[in-house]
């Protein structure tokens, strides 16, 4: 092989591949990124084995090839390279020459034929969506993602379709997010994307109104995303019910505004650490929120205006997952409904169901406000 391509476009690329390099493996070609070179066209592909990704950048081809170089090393080198053209010479042992400006790398590679091949995802069914609606239906939803493998399922989220409307959903058995928002797709499926592919899928996604195109298979689902092909394995198992979580029921209504509410439950968790660990206790009354917190360390109180309909309610909830429910509301102000202290508090825009977040309460011991 021998290349030359812009510093800065490699860079960047790399960066965004290494995402799906395998850091811990006894197979030192996916600890790599698999350079292909034909056609003035630099392909780079990376495989940990549940999640692959490739691209491919414009480049000047003397000699088409293939190589696979350690991904960090690779990556360092080609980040601190001084000049603007990159140079990049392997020959038939694998030994990779990499020049730029002043500087100059030989480091040794891996035969090509090492690096395992990406599954082929057929009976696809497919489907676009805009990549700012795709990175905000996984931004607000990726916080209540499972992070133990308790139940191996609830590490992904549900991708489900019908009706021409997409909904994802995220549990982890303490809180429950949905985000819904209509699709074309002829077709009703439903599938559970792993929470580490939509978290690199995050960091690839635009802010431009631009189209994605998303074809799923039975056991693999593929994402083109401007130059970029993500491939990610499906998670299998049985999706928890998510819509008999949900309930019905409602005794309590409240309008507040969401900057306000988040500043207040900060506030009185300044009380709590890792090693000091306590409930935040919210009392819902007319038209007035007041918050509290005790510790071993003191005693914090606060409170804030709402809009409340409905009866009294005083209720307690981890800090953590209320704060996380509340910075992932779109708007200004949100609606919260409640039924009584025991089920869960539901946080839903003021008007529709976008999104909709479940927070469980936390059982409070006896305290006077």
């Amino acid at each position: 092989m021998k290349i030359s391509l812009s510093q800065k476009d490699l860079a960047e690329a790399v960066l965004n591949i290494q995402r799906a390099v395998s850091t811990k493996s006894t197979i030192p070609a996916l600890e790599g990124i698999l350079l292909s070179a034909d056609n003035g066209n630099l392909c780079l592909s990376a495989y940990d084995m549940e999640l692959g990704m490739k691209t491919g950048l414009e480049a000047t081809v003397e000699e088409p090839g293939r190589i696979i170089l350690n991904a960090k090393l690779f990556g360092d080198i080609v980040r601190k390279m001084p000049g603007e053209t990159l140079f990049i010479d392997t020959d038939e042992k694998n030994t990779a020459i990499i020049h730029s400006g002043t500087s100059d790398f030989s480091i040794i590679g891996i035969p090509a034929e090492e690096f395992p091949e990406f599954p082929s995802v057929s009976e696809t069914v497919s489907f676009k969506l805009s990549q700012p609606l795709l990175k905000s239906m996984i931004r607000q939803t990726l916080f209540a993602v499972a992070d133990n493998d308790s139940k191996p399922v609830h590490t992904g989220s549900l991708f489900e379709i019908s009706n021409n409307t997409l909904r994802v959903v995220s549990v982890d058995g303490y809180r429950l997010a949905i985000r819904t928002e209509p699709v074309v797709c002829g077709e009703e499926m439903k599938f559970v994307v792993p929470g580490k592919t939509l978290s690199e899928l995050l960091k690839l996604l635009r802010d431009e109104e631009e189209d994605l195109e998303v074809f799923v298979g039975r056991r693999h689902i593929l994402f083109t995303i401007g130059n970029y092909m993500v491939i990610s394995s499906l998670l299998e198992g049985e999706f928890l019910d998510y819509r008999a979580a949900i309930g019905g029921g409602t005794s309590t209504e409240v309008f507040v505004k969401t900057r306000e509410f988040i500043n207040s439950v900060e506030r009185v968790s300044l009380l709590i650490t890792d090693r000091l660990k306590s409930p935040v206790r919210v009392i819902f009354e007319e038209n007035e929120i007041r918050l509290s917190c005790s510790t071993s360390i003191g005693r914090a109180t606060d409170q804030l205006l709402c809009k409340t309909s409905g009866n009294r309610v005083e209720i307690g909830f981890n800090n953590r997952y209320l704060l996380d429910a509340l910075r992932n509301s779109e708007g200004d102000e949100v609606r919260l409904l409640l039924n009584g202290e025991l089920s869960p508090m539901k946080v839903l825009p003021v008007e529709g169901d976008s999104f909709l977040f479940l927070v469980l309460p936390v059982r409070m011991k006896s305290e006077q406000f």
